[in-house]
């Protein structure tokens, strides 16, 4: 199969990349905003505009499921703005000579909010469950002054992205008139049903956060700052449920190779 995974770029110096990137072909998926602060404020003129978008956050699982998930490949594909969530897209890309900033999701959702308020543009939740969504709202709209959250959606277990009940929870999130939803349905549901919903309602703006708002309500916890800070947080949570992500976690390393050699000829070319 054709690399699905594009690194690779004009080479840069030691600063993350300011302007966005575009994708180069279908079915491919490419870093379209290295630097955070480009992100941010990508994103401020889109609300302020009324223009809809569709944010990916990119990391080593995603790699694995797109090799394997074609429609997870064809809707991250149509994502208008993907960043790199995990160290090993930040370093492939540097290895490919393209510097990238790591932007996880989780810490997107206070920025996002904060530009959401100045905005003036409403928010909806979608995914965790009722009491998560909530405990999120309220913590929410207390940090961020002039915050509206308009909408929260907890889906019930076995929720198609794509289904009649994703089609529901988009006409609720449409009538609540948000500008901006943050989806923490995990993937690959949340990136299909942000393209899904991005083609009913062209001017509101859809981030996949995973379990970002769990981690604002207490629901999860998220790694210590130490870990993160020497790129072990996979460690650390393989530690606390080994039998959910031992899995994952060797399916991730074992497609560290291949990645590998497209980062090499990515610089090579």
């Amino acid at each position: 199969m054709a690399d699905i995974i594009r690194f690779g770029g004009p080479p840069t110096n030691s600063q993350p990349d300011t302007q966005a990137d575009t994708q180069v072909e279908a079915g491919t998926v490419r870093i379209t905003h290295p630097g955070r602060a480009a992100l941010l404020d990508d994103i401020a003129a889109h609300l302020h505009d009324g223009r809809g978008f569709t944010l990916a956050t990119l990391n080593l699982d995603h790699a694995v499921k797109l090799d394997r998930d074609p429609a997870f490949r064809a809707a991250y594909a149509a994502h208008s703005h993907v960043v790199a969530d995990g160290n090993p897209v930040v370093w492939l890309s540097r290895l490919a000579g393209r510097r990238v900033e790591l932007i996880p999701g989780s810490e997107l959702i206070a920025p996002l909010c904060a530009v959401a308020a100045q905005a003036g543009a409403p928010v909806a939740l979608l995914g965790a469950t009722e009491a998560t969504l909530a405990r999120a709202a309220d913590a929410l709209e207390a940090a961020h002054e002039g915050l509206r959250i308009v909408c929260r959606i907890a889906p019930p277990m076995g929720f198609d992205p794509a289904g009649a009940g994703a089609d529901a929870a988009i006409d609720r999130i449409g009538a609540s008139g948000a500008a901006l939803c943050l989806l923490a349905l995990g993937a690959p549901k949340q990136e299909i049903f942000a393209v899904h919903a991005a083609a009913r309602l062209p001017g509101c703006g859809f981030v996949s956060i995973g379990a970002g708002l769990d981690f604002i309500a207490g629901s999860q916890i998220r790694a210590p700052a130490w870990t993160r800070a020497v790129a072990m947080e996979w460690a650390w949570r393989m530690a606390r449920d080994p039998g959910r992500l031992a899995g994952r976690y060797a399916a991730c390393f074992g497609t560290l190779p291949r990645l590998t050699l497209s980062a090499l000829r990515a610089r090579r070319g």
